[in-house]
């Protein structure tokens, strides 16, 4: 029995070894191919190097080094006997900042998971994931043609692959991975490559065609940035692009395209987008592919053969100064200055010099929900002059609320001695009417500036505050803030002084409840803001009250000179006339 076992072993041996053999004596299988690799450039005319942000040039690797994918060094995919890929295959590579996965299939992106940032999943934290799974959408970096030439869908395609590095460190500051793929009845050839930078989130690319008649699109893919498609009160999500100097950051109900100098075309949401920077395209694309799905791209002229297609891709957070580096105006996708009904140039203007104050105190408290507290404090005090003037101006008109009250009864039907003798009260009494709101006006481009801050940075994202506030990003799991915020309304209402009638008044108490919802859903650190701001104002008003109150309101009853409860034609040289009654 033993013996047996022993030859069967030797048997199959030699088969597994000698059946190899036999098919290549027999010519059955073709020799192995080279690992030196010949460019399309090599094929055809010499093209351009596209630089990298280091001015690193996307030169084609001439060589792989090693095989397998699972190695740390390179990889080469298995090709057929027409030199294509026989084979799908993934292809990884490894930065500080991401990790990236393609697949040969159409060359496309099939992972990007920033490491530094991350979000909540059924496992726990989870790196942010930046490519959308819908299976039925095209991968990002994908190209497409109307090119009738060719046989395959180039987004489809099977692409032959080479890598030199697979993980970028000190040692390894630049990766290269590089796509191919040849159309042999068409004679038509597409190369992708790919350079990695250690550091950094911007990959170069450099496309590379021959035989096409039609020009090529580049595309994001659906989603391609969009990690959560929030319904914020403010900031826009899907497509946005600068064409011919002017940023659009709208998604069309269709199909768009924008011809023109593009600088870049950017997929986004709150704090994270993927772009493409063109070095010249034709035209920026933007396509709705359904309810919160958007895709967005570029379209290149009909290339020349062996013309290069170059261009860069950023996909990363929205971190400002990272952006701003890049100087194609990819800052402006942080919209600081929208509110409401479009884009507000002034609170723009304002916003940028708050929150290099917002970062620059951070740099000392390490925690930003005491930098939001110290921030707002100090607005408040560069506001002291304005809001003793309002306060001022309210406490005065309180005063002469019932002669004014008077006046409109009595002259209710002749509005235009109503509007002089208004005028003249006010005179005497030295009281300015919108000196209550006037102030107020002029505060409000800094308010907005930083609810637009505290409710668009990324800084914010997932930064504890204390005790149960860990991310000032997101709403205060038990509600406290809003509640608190909501009671200081109150009380702030309470101790300001109103010319309205007491049914007005008890209507404007509704004002804190509808705040206090509405704020239950807004991220913790706008909340703290606004808390902190409530707080600071009712200590102001106590302060001025106790101080100045009195004073005001002698001075203001002092001022009257005015009789209002007879008409000027029955006065005569300060006396006044008997009626025919009397």
């Amino acid at each position: 029995m033993e013996k047996r076992v022993i030859v069967f072993l030797i048997v199959s041996l030699a088969v597994i070894i000698g059946y190899d053999f036999l098919l290549k004596g027999m010519g059955l299988v073709p020799p192995p191919e080279p690992t030196q690799e010949v460019s399309i450039a090599d094929r055809a005319a010499p093209v351009g190097k596209a630089a990298g942000p280091e001015g690193v040039s996307t030169k084609s690797v001439s060589a792989a080094r090693v095989s397998s994918l699972g190695s740390p060094a390179s990889a080469v995919s298995a090709q057929g006997e027409d030199g294509t890929a026989s084979e799908e295959q993934a292809v990884e590579i490894d930065t500080e900042l991401f990790r990236a996965k393609f697949s040969n299939r159409g060359a496309v992106l099939k992972s990007w998971e920033l490491k530094r940032y991350t979000t909540a999943g059924e496992q726990g934290a989870q790196p942010v994931q930046l490519v959308y799974n819908g299976g039925r959408f095209k991968g990002p970096l994908s190209l497409t043609t109307n090119d009738q030439a060719i046989t395959n869908d180039l987004g489809t395609a099977l692409y032959h692959v080479t890598q030199d590095v697979s993980h970028l460190d000190n040692a390894h500051p630049v990766g290269h991975v590089t796509f191919r793929y040849h159309d042999v009845q068409k004679n038509v050839d597409v190369e992708k490559e790919f350079t990695f930078h250690h550091g950094s989130y911007v990959v170069d690319i450099a496309i590379r065609t021959q035989g096409l008649t039609a020009p090529v699109d580049v595309t994001l893919g659906t989603n391609f940035g969009i990690v959560e498609w929030g319904e914020g009160f403010i900031g826009l999500m899907g497509s946005a692009s600068l064409v011919d100097e002017k940023v659009l950051k709208e998604t069309p109900e269709g199909e768009a395209e924008r011809k023109g100098d593009v600088k870049w075309s950017a997929i986004q949401d709150k704090y994270f987008l993927s772009v493409l920077m063109p070095q010249k395209a034709s035209a920026a694309l933007a396509k709705k592919e359904g309810d919160k799905l958007v895709s967005a791209g570029v379209r290149f002229a009909t290339p020349t053969n062996g013309s290069t297609m170059a261009m860069q891709l950023y996909a990363g957070p929205k971190e400002y100064d990272t952006l701003k580096l890049l100087n194609v105006g990819l800052e402006d996708t942080i919209d600081f200055g929208w509110f409401v009904f479009g884009s507000w140039s002034l609170v723009k203007a304002v916003a940028k010099p708050i929150f290099y104050v917002l970062r620059f105190l951070y740099e000392f408290t390490h925690n930003y929900g005491i930098t939001i507290i110290l921030l707002t404090m100090s607005i408040k005090l560069m506001f002291v002059p304005l809001q003793y003037k309002s306060y001022k101006s309210m406490k005065q008109m309180q005063v002469i609320q019932p002669k004014v009250l008077a006046l409109q009864t009595k002259l209710k039907d002749d509005r235009e001695r109503l509007n002089k003798e208004l005028i003249k009260l006010y005179k005497d009494h030295k009281v300015n009417p919108v000196g209550g709101c006037l102030p107020m006006v002029l505060q409000m481009p800094v308010f907005v500036a930083l609810f637009n801050i505290l409710y668009m940075t990324i800084d914010l994202r997932q930064a504890p505050f204390m005790l149960w506030i860990k991310d000032l990003s997101v709403q205060d799991p038990y509600y406290v803030l809003p509640i608190i915020m909501g009671a200081t309304m109150v009380i702030q209402q309470k101790i300001t002084p109103t010319t309205m009638d007491p049914t007005q008044a008890k209507i404007m108490l509704f004002l804190p409840v509808f705040m206090t919802f509405l704020f239950v859903n807004f991220p913790a650190g706008l909340v703290l803001y606004w808390l902190t701001n409530n707080v600071l104002t009712i200590t102001q008003q106590v302060v001025t009250e106790r101080l100045f109150a009195k004073k005001w309101q002698v001075a203001a009853a002092q001022g009257d000179a005015t009789v209002i409860d007879e008409p000027k034609e029955q006065k005569s040289n300060g006396k006044r006339r008997s009626s025919p009654a009397e």
